[in-house]
């Protein structure tokens, strides 16, 4: 049996819970896109093959615990997730959600690997971590807890308009977002063409530890240096997202979905615990020696560009089979004015077994460098600079992973579902000089996530 596939419910913002919980694979250290990913949620039209209408004056809940560690000691998280949705009528809801993460472990600062103990201030100035000889520099002082809550509002207007409007509020001891959104809907084609346009503005703050840096000058050794004395306590940035979808029914059991998403950021993108090596030229190693400081090695704080241009086109398949296994495949290529340019194909395939599930997963994710990236910089001419990171984030990256999803829905329809998946990382780039090229300039990056939820 084939269930037919509705699409007359308006886009609601908020995806499955679990894909919220995901978002902190995405999110290392001071990486923040929880405003592209309530914007990506508010727009999305696809929310699965439906098989019933919820009931009307009635509430969903989705709970769910999400678990993630990276390999070598580096990034652990745990994070609760809750979403409650108020079904007012088969069209109108009202949802709420809360999530919250605590993120521990060591983060790559952005230095390259040494034949020599390297010593680097805390992001605070009132202390220090040390880097083995042939180790990659990590900041274990990396500690952080996240509190978000959204709200959205769906509604339809009339037969053929609906709309939803929301707020966000995510809030870090060093970093807070608050935003806006909404979507508006228009059905054709008895309802099997859906046109929806969505627009999200967010202001986020960033006080770092210490201050906010300048960019491309030297990290000093400790709170007493005057380069602490000058920084400023606090910094802002705007971002505005816009995504245009088309949804359309191909048949009873397909449903295909385009968008094309146009995102602008400006004011402070930079990040305030990123820094860069320099390397002499001739020995190929650490620069110090002969510099101003006495010797000790030189590293700069990264700077990137003050605005930034981002747009993407996606696309995704469902389809259900005679049997009620589910296929999902989609498809996302990103493009900015940073040069970076990203591939990511994700493929699902549901089987079903009566009241059970079994989905494995497969995703691939590949980028180009952005133009400003430099593994390190030349002692020659890294004055010249004017934008420079070394963050690993915008190089050249591919990953890989890997999931098993299980579901058991009971008698009274409420469902229990677990994932398991396993994320690889590679990075690629010049090989270096001299002393460089002994050390291992783009370590891989393993980790595992796990996530339990309760659906009620």
């Amino acid at each position: 049996m084939i269930t037919f596939i509705s699409v007359k419910k308006p886009a609601v913002a908020g995806k499955d819970l679990e894909v919220v919980a995901v978002a902190v694979t995405k999110k290392t250290h001071k990486n923040r896109e929880l405003a592209q990913l309530l914007t990506a949620a508010s727009c999305a039209l696809i929310s699965g093959l439906s098989q019933g209408v919820n009931a009307a004056d009635s509430w969903d809940v989705d709970s769910a615990f999400l678990l993630y560690s990276e390999s070598d000691g580096r990034v652990s998280a745990a994070e609760p997730v809750i979403s409650a949705t108020k079904n007012f009528d088969e069209e109108t809801k009202l949802t709420f959600k809360i999530a919250a993460d605590t993120l521990t472990g060591a983060s790559p600062n952005g230095a390259t690997a040494s034949d020599h103990v390297q010593t680097f201030t805390s992001p605070s100035g009132k202390g220090s971590y040390n880097a083995a000889a042939g180790e990659q520099p990590l900041d274990d002082t990396f500690k952080d807890t996240r509190i978000a809550l959204s709200t959205n509002w769906a509604a339809p207007i009339n037969r053929d308009w609906a709309y939803g409007v929301g707020g966000y509020l995510s809030k870090e001891h060093d970093y807070q977002s608050l935003g806006l959104n909404g979507s508006l809907s228009r059905y054709l084609n008895q309802k099997n063409t859906t046109l929806t346009l969505g627009l999200n503005l967010s202001n986020d703050t960033v006080n770092p530890e210490g201050g906010v840096p300048t960019g491309l000058v030297q990290v000093p050794l400790s709170s007493s240096d005057s380069e602490f004395t000058q920084r400023s306590d606090s910094e802002n940035k705007n971002l505005v997202d816009a995504v245009f979808g088309v949804t359309q029914v191909i048949n009873r059991s397909t449903i295909m979905q385009f968008n094309y998403a146009l995102s602008t950021s400006s004011g402070y993108l930079t990040d305030p615990y990123k820094i860069l090596s320099v390397i002499d030229d001739n020995a190929g190693a650490n620069f110090g020696g002969n510099f101003q400081s006495g010797g000790r090695d030189l590293y700069l704080y990264e700077k990137r560009p003050d605005s930034r241009l981002k747009q993407s086109i996606y696309w995704q398949t469902k389809h259900q089979f005679e049997n009620d296994n589910i296929l999902d495949v989609s498809y996302r290529y990103m493009f900015d004015d940073w040069g970076v340019n990203s591939h990511t194909i994700d493929a699902k395939y549901r089987f079903r077994f009566d009241n059970q599930y079994l989905e494995p997963q497969l995703r691939w994710y590949t980028q180009s460098k952005a133009d400003f990236y430099h593994r390190y910089l030349n002692s020659s001419d890294y004055s010249s600079a004017d934008f420079a990171s070394a963050d690993y984030r915008l190089g050249d990256l591919d990953t890989y992973t890997l999931g098993l999803k299980y579901g058991y829905k009971f008698a009274d329809e409420t469902e229990f579902y677990t994932r398991l998946s396993l994320y690889h990382q590679e990075s690629s780039g010049d090989k270096g000089y001299g002393k460089l090229t002994t050390q291992e300039l783009y370590p891989g990056l393993d980790a595992a996530m796990l996530i339990v939820g309760y659906k009620f």
